[in-house]
């Protein structure tokens, strides 16, 4: 009998399957992974919570939202024909023609046949006696599968806050993440945004000019920098497709698959005045180079990063008419780029407008929401509409909302309760034939570029559990311990594992989400390509199989 026979001959069979892989999220990730998984013949199932395809780009329709990588950079680049129709109308596109994109993306390589939308799964078990997982949707349908592969993005728990009387409010209130579908009127409106996030930034800027009054409850301010967004013509949209190779080519070589990359000198190389010439060329350009494209020991030695945080805290002051207000608007607790950068147009100018009030809740923290607005402790304010840009449970909160649970009914859960523990951040011990991509300890950076080879190395996986007549893939003990050990040895010496962030798992909003881990892979993308295309080459001799 042959390995592929005695295989279909056990308990579970691909016969006694609903599915071979069934991918939880129809996102970016999602997308693309039905469609490599479609080549290998494979019978797919995609699980959606929401009514279409998109994942951030379907949830996120707050005003403002857009990208803040390259629209062009941030595209599939697996089909040719596809990047050869597709025309971006500007270098960072906004969610609505994100999301036109994405589903034209779907349209062409017919993805919706194979997604179930409205399908959000609550719970994954894995039976080891038939090598199977058995996945159910909060509507009660049940489905079984070989492979479970999650899509479930770094980003996609939004948490709201532990405000006493959240409820009471009798306005319109709603989170940045799920945002109405129809159109908010904000004309004449009393609007509060509790966040200053990344999406709270870009909500204030988009807003201001179209409320009554808009107040901002802000604890933490963050470093931002301009977006410097523009509109691509017909003409530059021909010379972007031109250099698709080697733009591509680049994203692979740079150190987070961004377009910008680490400069090689240090801040202290140079002297002062090219220094500051850096500093303002970068400050000046589109996009993410003052972050990605900095001195090389910004993000490492703390008196470099003292002086780009005094330029950028400059920059502020010179944008911000008043003095005090300025002030509170530069953040105190941590370095420019120690946490996520947020990229705007016209941000700190708001503050300048006569309808834009700034409350710090260092100085008056909110006691409670009340039915007519919001009670901080100096003052009653009253609204009309409320909006949480209060973040996420980054990283490993969508993974906590599922239950899923593997050998011996262990809980995911309780199994990274001190931290994720991987094996390149793909699969995890105990928990067969689950493979995640974009989870914890994998390389994120330009996500897009990282999903691509991400969803790529799974599709080798179980192109060579096919081949070989394999059902049961698990990364060993040994794997996870070394590769976890690994990522935190990375991360030694950042600033930003020092701070309290999302990126950090940081989220005061959540239960048992207050100590500081290590869930990002902080080496660089070549790096982590390079280990993970051993691993392959090596015939995945690392995993226990059979």
């Amino acid at each position: 009998m042959s390995i592929t026979q005695e295989a279909q001959a056990r308990p579970g069979a691909a016969s006694d399957l609903d599915y071979d892989a069934i991918i939880i999220g129809a996102g970016i990730s999602g997308m693309y992974q039905l469609h490599r998984l479609r080549e290998l013949g494979m019978r797919v199932l995609v699980l959606e919570a929401g009514s279409g395809v998109g994942g951030t780009w379907y949830w996120n329709r707050y005003p403002g939202a857009r990208f803040d990588s390259e629209s062009y950079s941030y595209s599939y680049s697996f089909s040719k024909e596809l990047l050869e129709e597709w025309d971006w109308s500007e270098h960072f596109s906004a969610q609505p023609e994100t999301l036109r994109y994405l589903n034209h993306v779907a349209d062409k390589f017919d993805l919706c046949r194979d997604i179930r939308f409205d399908s959000r799964v609550t719970s994954a078990h894995y039976r080891e006696g038939t090598r199977r997982w058995d996945i159910a949707l909060q509507d009660g349908s049940r489905f079984s599968t070989r492979f479970l592969i999650t899509a479930l993005g770094p980003l996609s728990a939004p948490t709201m806050p532990r405000i006493e009387g959240r409820d009471s409010f009798q306005g319109s209130s709603f989170h940045t993440y799920l945002w109405p579908h129809e159109k908010v009127d904000f004309a004449g409106k009393r609007v509060a945004v509790i966040g200053t996030g990344a999406t709270g930034v870009q909500t204030i800027q988009t807003i201001a000019s179209q409320v009554g009054h808009l107040t901002v409850f802000q604890r933490t301010p963050n470093w931002c920098a301009p977006l410097h967004n523009g509109l691509i013509d017909a003409a530059e949209m021909a010379v972007i497709k031109a250099g698709y190779p080697e733009m591509f080519k680049r994203c692979q070589e740079t150190f987070a698959c961004f377009l910008h990359t680490a400069d090689p000198r240090g801040t202290f190389e140079v002297s002062d005045e090219e220094r500051e010439a850096f500093f303002e060329e970068l400050y000046g350009q589109p996009g993410f180079g003052i972050w990605q494209g900095n001195f090389r020991d910004i993000l490492t030695d703390r008196n470099a990063n003292a002086l780009i945080s005094d330029f950028v805290a400059r920059k502020i002051r010179s944008r911000v008419k008043n003095p005090e207000l300025a002030e509170k608007l530069i953040p105190r607790n941590h370095g420019f780029g120690t946490r996520r950068v947020p990229l705007e147009t016209r941000y700190y100018e708001v503050y300048n407008q006569d309808n834009v009030t700034l409350v710090d809740l260092l100085e008056t923290p909110i006691e409670r929401i009340t039915p007519t607005g919001i009670r901080t402790s100096a003052a009653d304010h009253e609204f009309d509409i409320i909006i949480y840009a209060t973040g996420f449970d980054a990283i490993t909160g969508s993974f906590d909302r599922i239950d899923i649970r593997g050998t011996d009914g262990l809980a995911l859960k309780d199994k990274w309760k001190t931290g994720p523990q991987t094996y390149l951040g793909v699969l995890v011990e105990s928990f067969p034939n689950m493979m995640m991509l974009m989870g914890p300890h994998t390389a994120l950076g330009n996500i897009p570029r990282s999903i691509e080879y991400n969803v790529d190395w799974v599709t080798g996986l179980l192109r060579f559990a096919r081949e070989n007549g394999l059902t049961r893939l698990e990364a060993t003990d040994a794997g996870v311990a070394s590769w976890t050990n690994h990522v935190k040895a990375l991360g030694e010496g950042l600033l930003a594992n020092e701070i309290d962030s999302w990126m950090t798992g940081i989220n005061s909003n959540v239960e048992g989400k207050q100590t500081r881990i290590i869930a990002r892979y902080s080496g660089s993308a070549p790096a982590y390509r390079e280990r993970c295309d051993q691993v392959a080459a090596e015939g995945y001799q690392e995993l226990a199989l059979a």
